[in-house]
């Protein structure tokens, strides 16, 4: 787990002696989808809970209604195994980022921020004007957080679910086969054809991926980290 603050490292007792508790004691905790980036739930944290967390792997909160400690999934199965913790420039908050077990939210969704307050005038325009320049790459970002989301809930008969419950050979032997007729279409000159096999290679790599805990971001920082070294030619 990550426990630097800026440029300069210090360690896990330095750190925590510098968090900046809240009058009662606690501390906000962002939990995040390790990969697909998606917002899971806000709850907070005692020294005791972030102790266990620290400790366990696994998420540990404050109980504010009940007044104890809160293990995630203690009972329902969902625990989040954490990857990272950072803390912000305050040192006031928290963010999480977790592979989970199941759904964050006591209703059954994925996430707990299910709900969306609608924009209007300007404001919606000009959020629609951006979705619209960025769907085209935004897709694979919503298609991974899609993805997760099958692997963590399970819907009963959806494709997603059958890659994920026969395992890792199962995905793979898809990702070669996929990969096979790409190779076919492209020999062939189809281009309609082509496009849909890539199409079909792309989605079961994002399964890959997700199956792996490899997240998207670190493939296209990759690329991005390529495209900048320095050319030969």
């Amino acid at each position: 787990m990550s426990y630097e603050g800026g440029n300069t490292a210090l360690s896990r007792e330095e750190i925590l002696e510098g968090i900046r508790w809240n009058e009662g004691g606690l501390l906000p905790a962002i939990v995040q989808d390790a990969a697909s980036k998606e917002v899971l739930m806000m709850a907070y944290m005692n020294p005791e809970s972030l102790r266990l967390s620290l400790e366990s792997g696994q998420t540990w909160f404050w109980s504010r209604s009940r007044n104890e400690l809160w293990h995630k999934g203690g009972t329902s199965g969902n625990t989040q195994a954490i990857t990272s913790i950072h803390y912000d420039c305050d040192s006031d908050t928290l963010l999480v980022k977790v592979n989970p077990e199941g759904p964050a939210c006591h209703t059954g969704a994925t996430s707990c921020f299910f709900r969306e307050i609608p924009l209007e005038g300007k404001q919606a325009e000009e959020a629609g004007a951006k979705a619209a320049y960025g769907e085209r790459f935004a897709v694979l970002g919503e298609l991974e957080r899609v993805i997760a989301e099958r692997e963590a809930e399970r819907p009963e008969g959806a494709y997603t679910t059958y890659l994920f419950d026969k395992g890792v050979d199962k995905i793979l032997k898809k990702v070669g086969e996929e990969a096979s007729e790409t190779i076919i279409a492209a020999k062939n000159k189809d281009n309609a054809e082509l496009r849909l096999e890539i199409s079909d290679l792309m989605y079961h790599l994002l399964v890959l991926l997700q199956e792996r805990k490899l997240p998207l971001d670190e493939i296209m920082a990759e690329l991005s980290a390529r495209h900048e070294r320095p050319r030969r030619d």
